[in-house]
């Protein structure tokens, strides 16, 4: 069964005005480390401010979290005990999305299936119940809107959903998109702005003038660059390419997920659903997304037994169509996660700049971060909602527990 995300470009080009003949340009103002939905937001973002950019993909475009992904744009499903501090930097996020895919799907000429349905997050049981109650009050604590609505309410929105399901929280303002059309409406829209997309190229060092990053070093050559940013998910905290210094605390965390194709006869879902073991997310294109599991396997690949039954089981413990639905593939990928679940934005030092470590949140959070990072590239200054999220919190936190 072959996998449902793929690359949004396929094999590189190497005719595109874009794209030197040598896969490599010998320089731009801004180099890219990574071609996830961060990297080329960013990327669209900084060529639209007149900057030239070039991006430089260790694999195929999207492959380590970005094509693997749900989709999700839900701070307040998301949202759970000692996340307040992120929670500006979401809503932020959340408000830019309506432009942001105005925009996008006007430079690419592509619908990103942009739905705005809202998520049920359900509950089984008293148990269930209570910690649903516990989570409700946190998210209007928070100033979230979120809604409780009994069990008969959830199933007057959602048929479909078995009779067991005892209570829920309606969270209007969560949203989704679908990151196989988000991917390749980026990679249109950076394309169409001059942007080089370089696949299958691992950046193997930076290099350094006076002190400053200067461009990067891969197998196929260098690249000059006026500033380097890293934008490589989970490979961000891997040794070899930053000094220990520079050392940012990112880590993959493993998630495997499957595509169910509906059929009117299986029935499907109109929103997005949570329970407390999995997310489904019905798409344009007639497939529901079941997602996903958290797995600290390092960068161990490929999908389990395991995995699979408990994506199978907590979906079929509230959704009984899915018996019905054919299972059209299944995949997993890498979540970057950083120490504190939240990104880390901003320079590293002269001429290198960190954008990663969005754990599950990097569609969501694509917006402000390409505007914040596309900001300190033109002005030398991040907008306010995302200071806070420097590398240097890390330093300051190892301290105060010294």
């Amino acid at each position: 069964m072959g996998p449902y995300p793929s690359s949004p470009i396929g094999a590189r080009r190497t005719g595109d005005a874009a794209h030197p003949a040598t896969g490599l340009p010998a320089r731009a103002d801004v180099a890219i480390v990574g071609a996830g939905v961060i990297g080329l937001a960013i990327a669209w973002r900084v060529a639209q401010a007149g900057r030239s950019v070039a991006v430089i993909e260790r694999g195929a475009i999207g492959s380590g979290a970005s094509l693997a992904a749900t989709g999700m744009l839900a701070p307040a499903a998301e949202h759970e005990p000692g996340s307040d501090p992120l929670l500006p930097l979401a809503l932020d996020s959340l408000r830019r999305w309506p432009g942001f895919r105005d925009e996008l799907q006007a430079a690419s000429g592509l619908d990103i299936d942009y739905r705005a349905d809202g998520t049920l997050v359900l509950a089984l049981g008293r148990d269930e119940v209570e910690r649903l109650r516990f989570r409700h009050d946190l998210q209007r604590r928070s100033g979230l809107t979120a809604e409780w609505i009994t069990g008969t309410e959830v199933r007057r929105r959602e048929p479909a959903l078995r009779p067991s399901v005892t209570a829920g929280v309606f969270c209007p303002l969560d949203h989704q998109v679908d990151p196989r059309l988000v991917m390749a409406a980026l990679v249109r829209a950076c394309r169409a702005a001059g942007v080089a997309l370089v696949e299958n190229s691992p950046v193997t060092g930076l290099d350094r003038t006076g002190g400053r990053v200067s461009g990067l070093r891969t197998a196929e050559g260098a690249i000059a660059a006026e500033t380097v940013i890293l934008a490589a998910g989970a490979w961000s905290g891997e040794g070899g390419l930053l000094p220990e210094s520079l050392a940012l605390p990112v880590r993959p965390l493993k998630g495997q997920s499957l595509a169910l194709r509906t059929t009117r006869q299986t029935g499907t879902l109109t929103h997005m659903v949570w329970t407390e073991q999995v997310h489904m997310a019905p798409k344009g294109d007639g497939h529901l997304i079941v997602g996903a599991t958290v797995e600290e396997r390092g960068f161990q690949a490929g999908v389990t037994a395991g995995g699979l039954y408990a994506l199978l089981e907590g979906a079929r413990r509230v959704l009984p169509g899915i018996e019905e639905m054919e299972v059209e593939a299944v995949w997993s990928g890498f979540r970057p996660t950083s120490d504190d679940d939240a990104p880390i934005l901003g320079a590293i030092a002269p001429g290198l700049v960190a954008a990663t470590g969005h754990h599950r949140n990097g569609y969501l959070l694509a917006p402000v971060t390409a505007d914040a990072i596309a900001a300190l590239v033109t002005t030398g200054a991040m907008p306010a909602v995302a200071r806070d999220f420097s590398r240097s919190r890390f330093a300051h936190a190892s301290r105060a527990s010294a």
